[in-house]
């Protein structure tokens, strides 16, 4: 079901509707397909179309994270804490913090895990 999401929403790329949703959703379809890297590419897109999409943030970080970019992905988190904080998006920015904490604990002890879980 995902592949054919993923072409739907491929399908959409470069037209009218092409924007920082699409770029979301199809960032979020490839984290689901288990492409972390291709999925951190749309999301890095929709924050480039959009810098407050709170949301893109949290799920860019999680994609750095799962492909094992573990600096670009506490970069992304905490850019994302600054954006959600600015929107007043407080549990967005819990969520970011509470990654953050939890990769910088991964990198301490050396251990891959996902900080999400």
């Amino acid at each position: 079901m995902t592949t054919a999401i993923i072409a739907s929403l491929e399908k959409l790329l470069g037209g009218p509707r092409d924007g920082a949703l699409l770029r979301y959703s199809l960032g979020n379809e490839w984290l689901k397909a288990g492409n972390p890297a291709q999925a951190a590419d749309c999301f890095r897109e929709a924050v480039k179309r959009d810098e407050r999409y709170s949301a893109a943030w949290k799920l860019l970080g999680k994609a750095l994270a799962d492909s094992g970019q573990t600096d670009e992905a506490l970069a992304a988190y905490e850019q994302g804490i600054q954006v959600a904080n600015e929107k007043g998006d407080i549990q967005a920015a819990k969520e970011m913090a509470v990654f953050v904490r939890r990769l910088r604990k991964q990198a301490d002890e050396g251990s891959p895990q996902d900080p999400s879980a």
